[in-house]
């Protein structure tokens, strides 16, 4: 793999998480869980895709599936599609600076694990 795809496979998996982050954000600004029944899915939907975070979760999905495709175009989907793993790490790094949520041992060790496999991966 060149650094050229490998820029744009690690860009994609980095605004994929970024959208996650995002997408979180913007759900904790609703106030948590979004409970949907048929007399107010309307107005939660608007109340959904007003948010900034959620807009902006959005917006680096769609950036990413462009980035992603490049990246795709370049390398097999055996090596590029494993690498999306990667997106965990990142998100459950930045899940716990900007949300707060916790990593308890098990997943700092199946992080670990996640990270040696795409090394090995990405050594192919």
């Amino acid at each position: 793999m060149t650094w050229s795809t490998f820029a744009f496979i690690i860009t994609g998996v980095l605004l994929n998480a970024a959208a996650q982050i995002f997408l979180k954000a913007g759900t904790n600004a609703l106030g948590g869980a979004i409970h949907l029944t048929a007399q107010n899915w309307f107005a939660t939907g608007i109340k959904v895709i007003t948010q900034l975070p959620i807009l902006a979760g959005l917006v680096c999905y769609a950036i990413s599936l462009v980035v992603w495709i490049i990246g795709l175009s370049r390398t097999d989907v055996t090596i590029a599609y494993p690498m999306l793993s990667l997106g965990y790490v990142v998100s459950a790094a930045a899940a716990w600076y900007f949300l707060g949520e916790a990593v308890s041992m098990q997943r700092l060790l199946a992080i670990g694990v996640i990270m040696i496999g795409v090394a090995l991966l990405a050594r192919t």
